[in-house]
């Protein structure tokens, strides 16, 4: 017994303690590559995060971690005698001074919640604000145009090469809350099929943007038909005020933590524009978010409310009207076919995501969000001002588990519903303009009026691993059965229910060889997706759907990376395109496209530079007809310079989408005209940081929302929202040290 008592604790202090752990960012991602440091040990995290010290005696020691683009973060960890739980440190914070345009994963860092191995993360601190001062999309993301098609506060387009994305239709938008995506589109919006709205938040707040083809990731689902956006948000804002203004703008932005893990901002923005129609803008906006760790639990709270009202110039022909169309009485104001046109909107949004760590390698994520919306917008497509106007409630939940067997093997399973509720989806039918009394609405008649309910409930599964050092796979399984129910409150007799399924599989299979082997990282991915048609009249579809096809071939050679993506999509028939003056759906038939999109970076110690080029054809399978209003070529050149002479930072960009196949004229295509877009900003920085003194700037030529519109005659008139170049003087100001 004396020489068990005296050799216990030499065994005890003898063997072979394990210090490990994974490294994630604010959205429980894992951080490839960061360096990890206990003492003066030094080890790397891998694919999956995670890292691993083996140490001969307990104690209290101190790691250190740090990461391209995050601030450094220190944590003290108790290793004891027995058996050491595994830690998670996450990385709260982008740098102040991250000198990448892209954070962005290549296939080597995919993972079950993004297994896209396209997919493009782009950190905000290196972006332009797509509109300072102004709304619209609160950044600028390079490949994937937005435009604002009416002017206003009329929530802004999206494009991607081949797809025409009237207002998000086609396109999911999520706001990431801790790991819960809360969707941003709105089914069967009165305007539309869909729409969705970034300009509910403030630039300020958005810590990235990620990109990836909607249809290769079963977490995304309803509107993914063609693409996803997520907007990650940040935890914690340094307190700041920024006044932006010019002749015709004002808009003032502050923001500040309360506490270490809580943030909160508002902006209030006055102004009138840049198009000869005056705009008579108020827009107010207040973002918030906190988070909580309690325990094994990481809560984050995030909120919006917003409320925007502006008059709008609306879409107007761009070479002018026609000779037959001034005999009949046509008049064109400045820059707008009818000066009566505005948009109201107000919507508030909350949302909880709980993240609650079961173990080592296993979590749950349990979600909820509620939305109210509403909108009135009065617009003119030529055949006299219209009012589109609806209140709707949404709300939602989500449980999502997540476990890691091995290297594997990583499963991932949850449940998500979601209940839409658009009520009093009105449209509304006035009068012309009158020239002798322009602002005269006159007596209107009553088109349509329904309400509307939309409620999938959608359980998925999907499994993530490596077969070999040098492949992976990811392979899931999603599916949806949507409630679709019409009340039509004008014609009982139209009112219909039905309750449809779909099962949309994924797949992916990725290469990635040694950096020594000079061979690409090749990926390729299949995928099902799709969107619900608007149910106001009966279609004999409920859903569009379109099967995806990807190749992804990438290289990094030390700060440069090429990155080529060969694609392909079908779709089936598409019914639920509603006419805004008439309120019923036209067929478009079912569709192709086929593009190509190739991305080249490069890092340098004082910046950085980005260029994207996108190619696509996208046409009607029944007729061979290009696909309108879709943009065939996009080109896209970024870059920030980070010390300039007198200490000056920049960054630019410009954006160049090709002119776009708007319609169908007797005589072959009507055809619009290429866009041409410049962002400039400039900042110079005073004592130490605590003011900026900055100057934002575009020069842009062409016309945004280009389509056609028929007026007195049978002709199409390809029309248009002028793009406007403007400048404006920004100045920010830092509380405390």
């Amino acid at each position: 017994m004396f020489f068990l008592s005296v050799l216990m604790p030499c065994l005890v202090f003898a063997q072979q303690l394990s210090l490990h752990g994974r490294i994630v960012d604010p959205q429980g991602k894992a951080v490839l590559g960061a360096d990890v440091q206990v003492l003066s040990r030094h080890t790397t995290s891998g694919l999956d995060g995670e890292f691993e010290f083996e140490w001969a005696s307990p104690g209290q020691f101190k790691v250190t971690v740090s990461a391209a683009g995050f601030r450094t973060v220190n944590r003290t960890v108790t290793l004891n005698g027995g058996k050491n739980e595994a830690i998670e440190i996450r990385l709260d914070a982008l740098a102040v001074k991250n000198e990448a345009i892209t954070v962005s994963a290549d296939v080597k860092e995919i993972d079950v919640q993004s297994p896209d191995p396209a997919q493009k993360v782009f950190a905000s601190k290196d972006l332009l604000d797509a509109n300072p001062g102004r709304p619209g999309a609160p950044i600028s993301i390079p490949g994937y145009p937005m435009e604002t098609a009416s002017g206003g506060i009329k929530a802004p387009q999206y494009f991607a090469p081949g797809v025409a994305g009237d207002h998000g239709e086609p396109i999911a938008q999520y706001v990431q809350v801790g790991s819960y995506l809360v969707p941003n589109n709105l089914s069967a919006n009165a305007h539309g099929n869909g729409y969705s709205d970034p300009n509910i938040l403030i630039a300020h707040v958005i810590e990235s943007v990620e990109v990836d083809g909607g249809a290769f990731n079963v977490r995304e689902g309803n509107h993914a038909l063609n693409l996803g956006t997520t907007y990650a948000l940040r935890s914690h804002l340094e307190p700041f005020l920024t006044v932006t203004a010019d002749q015709r703008d004002a808009t003032a932005t502050a923001g500040f933590s309360p506490s270490e893990h809580s943030w909160l901002a508002a902006e209030i923005s006055y102004g009138n524009g840049f198009l000869d129609r005056l705009e008579h803008r108020k827009q107010f906006k207040l973002n918030g978010g906190r988070v909580w760790r309690l325990g094994d639990h990481t809560l984050t709270l995030f909120g919006v409310g917003y409320y925007g009202f502006s008059y709008v110039a609306g879409l107007s022909p761009i070479y002018g009207f026609s000779a037959a169309d001034t005999a009949a009485g046509w008049t064109q104001y400045p820059d707008t076919i009818d000066p009566r046109q505005k948009d109201q909107t107000h919507t508030a949004l909350v949302a909880l995501n709980d993240v609650w760590k079961l173990g080592q390698d296993q979590e749950l994520q349990l979600s909820g969000f509620f939305r109210t919306y509403n909108l009135a917008l009065f617009s003119d497509f030529g055949d006299g001002l219209i009012r589109q106007s609806e209140f709707r409630t949404v709300g939602g939940a989500s449980a999502v588990w997540r476990r890691k067997f091995s290297k594997v093997l990583t499963l991932l399973a949850g449940t998500d519903y979601q209940r839409e509720a658009p009520r009093r989806d009105d449209l509304d039918h006035y009068n012309f303009p009158n020239p002798a009394n322009p602002n005269s609405y006159g007596p209107f008649s009553k088109v349509d009026s329904a309400n509307l309910t939309v409620t999938p409930v959608t359980p998925y599964i999907a499994a993530e691993g490596q077969l070999s050092p040098f492949l992976r796979y990811y392979v899931g399984l999603r599916r949806d059965e949507i409630f679709i129910a019409n009340q039509d409150l004008l014609a009982p007799e139209n009112s219909s229910s039905r309750l449809v399924g779909l099962n949309s599989p994924k797949a992916t299979l990725t290469f990635f060889p040694k950096d020594s082997w000079w061979l690409p990282e090749i990926a390729v991915s299949f995928g099902r997706s799709f969107f619900t048609e608007d149910p106001r009249i009966g279609s004999a579809q409920a859903l569009e759907t379109a099967r995806s096809y990807q190749l992804v071939a990438s290289r990094r050679f030390r700060n440069t990376e090429l990155r080529v993506t060969l694609g392909r999509e079908t779709q089936t028939a598409e019914y639920g395109k509603i006419d805004p003056d008439t309120g019923l759906q036209f067929d478009l038939g079912p569709g192709r496209i086929r593009y190509i999109g190739a991305t080249l970076r490069q890092n340098f110690s004082q910046g950085a530079f980005q260029a994207t080029f996108e190619q696509a054809d996208a046409r009607e399978t029944s007729s061979g007809q290009a696909t309108p209003e879709a943009p065939r070529l996009i080109g896209d050149f970024s870059w920030t310079w980070q010390k300039l002479p007198f200490h000056l930072q920049a960054k630019g960009e410009f954006e160049y989408v090709g002119r776009k196949v708007v319609g169908d004229n007797p005589g072959g295509y009507a055809v619009g005209v290429p866009n041409k877009e410049l962002r400039l900003a400039v900042v110079r920085a005073f004592r130490e940081g605590k003011i900026n003194v900055g100057i934002n700037m575009m020069l842009a030529r062409g016309y945004t929302g280009q389509t056609t519109e028929t007026f007195a005659t049978n002709v199409a008139e390809v029309v248009g929202v002028r793009i406007p170049s403007y400048a404006s003087v920004n100045l920010t100001y830092r509380f405390g040290r």
